[in-house]
């Protein structure tokens, strides 16, 4: 049986975004409003609010690509320690492992694509001199 998409008129959303994520989509591991479970689990939730966070506030500030690698670690610290014992974390954590996880990853990429850019424009410039 369907599950029954939690975003009203959003069917095509319900089913993209598991696939974009690569989500997995376990009930136990989902949160769930009005009696529908989320189209993502709690860990790739919180990613996409750290990846839309990391959107919106790259032009304010951001932190520098050491930060960014380190906010990259419980997630990772997490992933792992549940592998290798019977440890079993809660959606709360997956959430906000999650959220950094996805704030830093998209600080490293915009930061990589600026320097890349740069970099580009410099060798541009000697180029053309």
């Amino acid at each position: 049986m369907a599950r029954r998409c939690i975003i009203e008129g959003k069917a095509w959303l319900c089913k993209w975004l598991p696939v974009f994520f690569g989500c997995h989509c376990r009930p136990e591991r989902s949160f769930h409003w009005r009696g529908a479970q989320f189209p993502i689990c709690a860990r790739c939730t919180g990613e996409l609010i750290g990846i839309l966070s990391g959107l919106l506030t790259h032009g304010v500030w951001h932190p520098g690509a050491v930060w960014s690698g380190i906010l990259l670690i419980p997630l990772v610290a997490d992933g792992v320690i549940q592998m290798c014992t019977p440890y079993e974390s809660r959606n709360l954590r997956r959430l906000w492992t999650g959220v950094l996880f996805g704030y830093g990853l998209t600080n490293l990429l915009l930061l990589s694509a600026a320097a890349v850019f740069r970099r580009g424009y410099e060798l541009g410039l000697k180029l053309k001199a």
